[in-house]
């Protein structure tokens, strides 16, 4: 990791996953962001400019570790999902503190707009948390909206509920530019409030006179993961998974439905999934059809599910993943959920032989449930009771 020490932070230009380090002093001004980028020391929006008039430049921050409001930049194809600043009940959609969700409507919708909207588009960089003292990492240069989204999902106003009440919050949905390095000048120029368009990335430049946007894509290099990559990092997140175990320890195989339902977390677009009953099952706990495209050119894809409930110390191997491998049909891909883990061999197998087998491991589904609301092992209780009662 590239890493900008305090002293170089004036001058510096901006890396992708470059680290800059803050003061070591334990206040306000330990923050890099005030003399890399001259924005203020504090909260998840900062900006150059002004909301009501002319946007310079807008800073994200964020520590990618709430489990309430999951921040999350997908590496693979370059898109960052960031949500807004109303993040507690009491106040409507866009009357917040810092005016965030008021930035974020205005952003999209000028994005929207042709050429002579995307240019009052501000640059959008994103920096997340190091998790030492207040470095910041740069994930990158980010534009409203993404390639594969329908516009009505760059941004949407969601429902949450906190202590008995409703209200709504923005999850907003950017595209990471394909922008290694930001220079110091083009820098210097947003700073000014004088933008130097000819010293923008390409990247840039391409998305403000087109609109067509180039990720920054990576693929992974290694196929399949580890036991760790598959296990929640932290003790929330294995407390949710525990809740789940718990919950279905006198009657394993009602696991199948949740497992149906943390499916549809994944793929909305599934039309159907039925859980086969446990004595005619054929070697499959639920099959169901996933839509792939719109209208009358959509087509839709069978697929076969195996459920597996098991606790962080016992694998799923190599007989349990052939079972699933054994029953597809033609033209048929599989899901294994489990709140365990893939051991090495069978991985490997799927990954080498090219099984088409999509892993929903114990990590997975707490990042499932947390995109769909569901943050915290009180909340997750308070759902499956609900959605799968124990039998009486």
């Amino acid at each position: 990791m590239k890493i900008i020490s305090f002293d170089q932070l004036a001058t510096s230009d901006l890396y992708v996953d470059a680290c800059y380090k803050g003061r070591r002093v334990s206040n306000a001004g330990a923050d890099p962001l005030p003399r890399l980028l001259r924005v203020d020391s504090q909260g998840g929006f900062r900006k150059r400019g002004k909301v009501a008039g002319k946007l310079h430049m807008l800073v994200l921050t964020s520590s990618l570790a709430d489990s309430d409001w999951p921040d999350s930049l997908d590496r693979e194809t370059g898109v960052f999902t960031y949500y807004g600043d109303n993040k507690e009940p009491g106040r409507e959609l866009h009357d917040t503190g810092r005016d965030g969700n008021l930035m974020l409507q205005k952003i999209f919708n000028a994005a929207r707009s042709g050429v002579e909207g995307r240019r009052e588009v501000p640059p959008t960089f994103i920096f997340s948390g190091a998790g030492t003292w207040r470095d910041m990492i740069f994930l990158g240069l980010a534009v409203p909206g993404a390639s594969d989204l329908d516009s009505s999902e760059e941004l949407v106003a969601i429902w949450r509920t906190a202590g008995g009440q409703r209200f709504q919050n923005y999850r907003a949905r950017f595209t990471v530019l394909d922008a290694s390095v930001i220079s110091r000048a083009w820098i210097d120029s947003l700073i000014a409030g004088e933008p130097e368009d000819a010293l923008a990335p390409d990247a840039w430049q391409t998305w403000v006179r087109t609109g067509r946007r180039r990720a920054l894509m990576s693929t992974r290099s290694l196929e399949y993961r580890s036991k760790i990559e598959q296990l929640p990092a932290e003790k929330d997140g294995e407390a949710m998974v525990q809740v789940i175990r718990d919950h279905f320890r006198e009657s394993p195989h009602a696991f199948e439905h949740c497992a149906a339902a943390i499916t549809r977390f994944m793929m909305p677009d599934v039309v159907t999934l039925d859980v086969t009953r446990p004595s005619r099952d054929g070697g499959r706990d639920g099959v169901g059809q996933l839509r792939v495209g719109t209208g009358p050119s959509g087509i839709l894809v069978d697929f076969a599910l195996e459920a597996k409930c098991y606790s962080s110390s016992n694998s799923v191997g190599v007989r349990e993943m052939s079972r699933l491998i054994s029953r597809l049909r033609h033209r048929q891909f599989g899901v294994l959920v489990t709140t365990s883990w893939v051991d090495l061999q069978a991985y490997k197998e799927i990954k080498e032989d090219a099984h088409p087998i999509v892993v929903v491991s114990a990590a997975d589904i707490v990042d499932l449930l947390r995109r769909n609301g569901k943050g915290s092992a009180a909340i997750v209780a308070t759902w499956l009771a609900e959605e799968f009662p124990r039998a009486t």
